[in-house]
């Protein structure tokens, strides 16, 4: 089974309900990389909580049967810059619409991230 790819989202932080425009974010690009590409794609959306409390998501895409070809993570970025310039009632429509093409919206998984210091690439470096 293949890892898939992966690609961060940052978000401004404000009033607006973060996640959940994460979370359309997320399943809106994935989508329609699918459509694009004609082929199905399986994707998650994670919620990465630092341990100062802080957060950042994560797209993750792969095709369900075969490694995805280079071209994808480019395609993905794309599609995420195109509709990241929306307001988020306009995102919320686009999702809207998508789901009654087919999109069928996956939760944000929260996960922790503790970061490992002795696979620091200081470490690495000196041996």
């Amino acid at each position: 089974m293949s890892r898939g790819i992966e690609i961060a989202i940052h978000l401004t932080p404000g009033p607006a309900d973060v996640d959940s425009i994460a979370c359309d974010l997320g399943n809106l690009a994935a989508f329609r990389l699918g459509q694009k590409r004609g082929e199905p794609l399986d994707w998650q959306i994670l919620r990465v909580v630092e341990s100062g409390g802080q957060h950042f998501y994560r797209l993750i895409v792969r095709h369900p049967s075969r490694a995805l070809d280079l071209g994808i993570h480019a395609d993905l970025g794309r599609i995420l810059d195109e509709i990241s310039k929306n307001s988020p009632d306009e995102l919320r429509e686009a999702v809207h619409a998508a789901e009654s093409q087919g999109l069928r919206k996956v939760p944000i998984r929260v996960i922790r991230y503790e970061v490992d210091y002795w696979r620091d690439d200081f470490w690495n470096a000196i041996g």
